[in-house]
């Protein structure tokens, strides 16, 4: 006996944090590692945001604000979701945290009970499953391959809800695959849970305007059987290159939305006040910043789509959103080379850091072991360096 508690020791580090922390080790001690493990923009947050917070510092505005929100941020969301996503929320149906992250656990930790089941796909976010334990329920996994662009389908919906499910976790456009699920797709989900009044559906939609492709982005939440039971989570990290600043909210139910700020008030109090008024900016000024990143980041996609179907052995889809590649690695398991055997994606990349000093993610983090992620989120440069090392440490693979 230790001491320690069960239930924390019942959950593992995030492998993508651990991933860059390991990284940004090894760039300190002089190696010239590139990674392609950061789930973040590699542009400057956005002028006109960061002069906003340093307005607000100038003017003082650096004391607690309401532990929901400060009120025009709040005001500001629910204009957003009625501009962007046909969702009508009043001020009591908005709470504000420090990052999308603490804005799915306030909301899983408010709405499970010990034994409650929470549905969910693989490839999944790394921290989905984790959560979920903390909340002593049970993640039930689909499993959606490549061959069907990691969605998962109404009949796979179906077959695994029980009377114990509570919550489906929904997330379009995905971390890590990229895959983005169209208004029709979503429309044949929302059928399945249509009669199924004791399901909550908690939708994750942080990355919903980084889409290519002429896709656009729907909201689970505004189908109107579903209005009451869906809490949608957002935030300014990843459109706004502001994951730093540590803002997301949530939107529902002001029952729900009531039990999540009590624990919240509980735990972290309100979002750093600096990063709210940055918020405020990112969410009500007019800027062609964003445009220009989601286009870059669409041109260095379709860069490493191409080159990456290149290469012998890797069957990568094309994703339609977000900043990653998800690509199956799972013809080179089996292999050795120089000592090193390869039997699984950690080994897979445990090589690649080793040979080539190229950081990704093992999809065994994700829930396929079969896969790797590789974020674009970084230069042409490093894209260019990185997919050469990449092919270099493959062709020794035999």
């Amino acid at each position: 006996m230790n001491g320690y508690s069960e239930l924390i020791s019942s959950i593992e580090e995030s492998r993508t944090m651990a991933i860059s922390s390991l990284v940004k080790k090894l760039q300190s001690e002089g190696k010239n590692v590139l990674s392609f493990s950061a789930g973040e923009p590699d542009f400057p947050t956005p002028e006109f945001i960061k002069q906003a917070a340093i307005k607000a510092i100038n003017e003082n505005f650096t004391r607690y604000t309401a532990n929901e929100g400060y009120a025009p941020l709040i005001n500001a969301i629910i204009q957003k979701f009625a501009k962007e996503n046909n969702l009508e929320f009043k001020p009591q149906n908005i709470l504000v945290s420090a990052g999308a992250k603490h804005s799915i656990y306030n909301l899983i930790m408010a709405l499970c009970n010990p034994g409650d089941e929470v549905i969910f796909q693989s490839p999944y976010w790394v921290s989905y499953p984790e959560m979920v334990k903390l909340a002593q329920s049970t993640p039930v996994i689909i499993d959606a391959e490549v061959e069907q662009e990691y969605k998962v389908s109404p009949a796979q919906l179906e077959k695994v809800i029980t009377p114990k499910t509570k919550i489906f976790l929904f997330n379009t456009p995905s971390n890590p695959t990229g895959s983005v699920y169209s208004k029709e797709e979503i429309l044949a989900l929302a059928e399945v849970l249509k009669n199924k009044e004791h399901i909550y559906i908690v939708s994750d939609e942080i990355y919903e305007k980084i889409v290519f492709d002429g896709e656009e982005h729907f909201s689970i939440g505004s189908i109107d059987y579903l209005k009451d039971r869906t809490i949608t989570i957002n935030g300014v990290s990843k459109a706004y290159a502001m994951t730093g600043w540590r803002i997301g909210y949530a939107a529902g139910d002001a029952g729900i939305i009531k039990l999540a700020r009590n624990l919240q008030s509980h735990s972290t109090s309100n979002a750093a006040s600096i990063s709210q008024a940055a918020a405020l900016a990112a969410l009500t000024q007019e800027s062609d910043e964003i445009e220009d990143m989601i286009k870059k980041f669409k041109e260095r996609r379709d860069f490493i789509y191409e080159a990456l179907n290149k290469v012998k052995g890797v069957k990568c889809p094309l994703p339609k959103g977000a900043f990653y590649v998800f690509y199956d690695v799972s013809s080179y398991y089996g292999t050795k080379v120089n000592g090193y055997n390869i039997n699984d994606s950690s080994s897979f990349c445990n090589y690649l850091l080793t040979e080539e000093s190229v950081g990704l993610v093992p999809g065994v983090a994700f829930g396929n072991d079969k896969c790797v992620r590789m974020s674009y989120a970084c230069s042409f440069e490093d894209l260019t360096d990185g997919l050469e090392r990449i092919t270099r440490a493959l062709s020794k693979l035999n």
